[in-house]
């Protein structure tokens, strides 16, 4: 007589996941080691100061910085969410449907930037103005460097707020069970991961997070988020702002 035999299925993602515990984890490592590396060279470059030389062409730079961006978009979406069956679309928070979700948003985003505006000079008078005098040499100057900025800018925008705000929020929700934890961690994690433009810029980056992470909470969307982010590294390069 013949035996029937029942193959259980694999096991599913915890529930709640958009991606497995494992595909996280090494984000998380990933991103702590690219910030030990960063804090590293901003350490030397404070402990032996060099020169002052020509402004240098960093073009291949940001073309470098633009392949890590989709990198880790790529990253998520890959290994992560297609083993879950969850889609960019869901991640973000859907598409816009009609022209006044654009303006909401533009709306939303800008604010946010103009608050950025009020909350900057606060912050610098209680820790340090601007940021690590070594990312001025970074900052574009010719035409080809303004294009890749802004190119650079617009991706991080982007990239950035999917990966933080959209699947290590979901992530750490679910890990931590509730999603105030998972907003003060992302926060956290966005500040640190800045860690190359020295200690105060890495406090003011988590409070601008959070700031992101709010409003996301809030709009239930990273629409506004993205291109509040994408503008304000524009006008970080350009404007100096």
């Amino acid at each position: 007589m013949a035996t029937l035999v029942v193959t259980a299925p694999p096991a599913p993602a915890r529930p709640g996941l958009v991606a497995p515990l494992w595909h996280t984890a090494l984000l998380v490592v990933f991103l702590l080691a690219m910030t030990a590396a960063g804090a590293a060279f901003q350490q030397n470059a404070q402990a032996h100061p060099v020169v002052a030389e020509p402004h240098r062409d960093m073009s291949r730079l940001y073309l470098s910085l633009l392949l890590g961006e989709w990198g880790l978009v790529y990253y998520v979406w890959k290994g992560g969410l297609r083993r879950t069956g969850t889609t960019l679309g869901e991640l973000i928070g859907g598409r816009w449907a009609r022209a006044r979700d654009v303006l909401t948003d533009l709306v939303l985003g800008f604010g946010l930037w103009g608050t950025w505006l009020i909350v900057q000079p606060l912050l610098e008078r209680m820790l340090a103005p601007g940021h690590a005098a070594s990312i001025d040499s970074m900052l574009p100057t010719s035409p080809l460097e303004i294009a890749l900025w802004i190119a650079l800018s617009l991706s991080a925008g982007f990239c950035e707020e999917v990966v933080f705000r959209g699947y290590l929020q979901r992530q750490f929700t679910v890990l931590t069970g509730g999603r105030w934890p998972a907003w003060l961690l992302v926060a956290v994690l966005f500040g640190v991961s800045h860690g190359y433009q020295g200690v105060q810029a890495c406090v003011r980056i988590t409070i601008f997070a959070a700031l992101f992470g709010l409003l996301a909470l809030w709009r239930r969307s990273l629409r506004p988020g993205i291109l509040a982010h994408a503008w304000t590294d524009i006008a970080a390069g350009l404007i100096r702002i």
